[in-house]
């Protein structure tokens, strides 16, 4: 039950940033859609590992990582511009 209640959480993060930016809230490559994606696809990832899912475990933990630098490039950019 718990399980299903962390993927759930999980996974409405990752759509809340989809559904972010194609409502035009935000775009892709801001802080606020790459942290929702990193976060949500990070709990899926750890669930996947848990359950040993291991063609989730490959897409969110790519996923995550791939969301993870992306952010990194942005706050690391917007720091070096201040």
């Amino acid at each position: 039950m718990i399980g299903q209640v962390i993927q759930l959480i999980g996974a409405l993060l990752v759509l809340a940033g989809f559904a972010g930016s194609q409502l035009g809230w935000f775009d892709v490559k801001s802080p606020r859609y790459l942290l929702l994606n990193a976060v949500g696809s990070g709990v899926l990832a750890a669930v996947a590992i848990i359950d040993r899912e291991w063609g989730f475990i490959l897409l969110e933990s790519a996923w995550t990582a791939v969301s993870l630098v992306s952010l990194f490039a942005v706050v690391n950019r917007r720091r070096s511009a201040h």
